[in-house]
């Protein structure tokens, strides 16, 4: 029996990172799926190295992990009366450092969380973790209520002039667009209050927290909303495109997103609002 060897080298990675436009100093918030990009001679860590060797000693690479099921979903609707009594009884308390990464968020979520010097977010489903020289400043303090807006390490991101970088993802699933509809002037946005235990002060502690709903989003948006308003940003060439292993890249100017989807938001959620008289 035979084995077919993989052919993706970290050196075909890097010079790929190079071309897409990663360089020395960015801040980047990846998404990958580890499947898109094929197989890797050395394994998937090989292309966290990649894009750590394209960016440099002061760049910083940043991940979506949050936590698993059913950490902070009391209060969200996906159980019912008993199911949420029994985990308000029995769950054990969240721990940002140690704590697996959602299983909804592929693979890359978790290698990357557990690798040495990788830092973590406080903030249970809304956790991020980083890895370079502004890790720490990405993921301290990280706020419990709307953990996806306003001084987010999605914010930071922005403020830091950073970059999103989608390996083969789902383009519906960019998480920065979770922060354009914080941001949003919109009107009676969907809001979820959940329940999350944590250690507070020493304690065991059940927290309320209030933030924006990223399930389902901010308003009742149309099937697949974030993935054409990234189709729509590159559309306009206002992103880089490119190949990273086998998989499609595309390399976006995180402000420049954020400045885009707002108004497409605020124009849909009017639509959505004027459908209803």
């Amino acid at each position: 029996m035979t084995v077919s060897c993989p052919k993706i080298t970290r050196a075909q990675l890097e010079t790929q990172c190079a071309q897409i436009g990663l360089s020395p100093g960015d801040m980047v918030m990846a998404h990958a799926s580890l499947r898109c990009v094929g197989e890797i001679l050395g394994g998937p860590d090989v292309l966290i190295d990649a894009i750590l060797q394209a960016i440099g000693a002061d760049g910083t690479l940043m991940v979506y992990v949050g936590c698993q099921l059913p950490f902070d979903d009391v209060g969200r609707g996906i159980f019912d009366r008993d199911a949420e009594a029994f985990i308000l009884e029995n769950c054990p308390t969240f721990d940002p450092t140690t704590a697996r990464a959602s299983r909804d968020f592929g693979a890359l979520s978790e290698l990357f969380r557990t690798r040495p010097g990788v830092v973590c977010s406080g903030n249970p489903g809304c956790r991020m973790a980083a890895s370079g020289a502004r890790a720490d400043w990405l993921t301290q303090n990280h706020p419990l209520n709307y953990g996806l807006g306003e001084n987010s390490p999605l914010e930071r991101l922005c403020q830091a002039k950073g970059k999103v970088l989608l390996l083969g993802s789902d383009p519906d699933a960019v998480t920065l667009l979770h922060y354009a509809e914080a941001l949003a002037p919109i009107p009676d946005k969907k809001k979820v209050h959940i329940k999350a235990r944590l250690l507070v002060a020493g304690e065991r502690t059940w927290v309320d927290i209030e933030e924006f709903n990223s399930s389902t989003g901010i308003r009742d948006w149309k099937d697949r909303f974030f993935a054409d308003i990234v189709q729509l940003f590159l559309s306009q060439s206002l992103g880089v495109s490119g190949t990273i292993g086998n998989a499609t890249a595309h390399l976006l100017d995180a402000n420049r997103l954020v400045e885009f989807a707002i108004p497409i938001m605020v124009a849909e959620a009017k639509r959505l609002d004027e459908s209803q008289i």
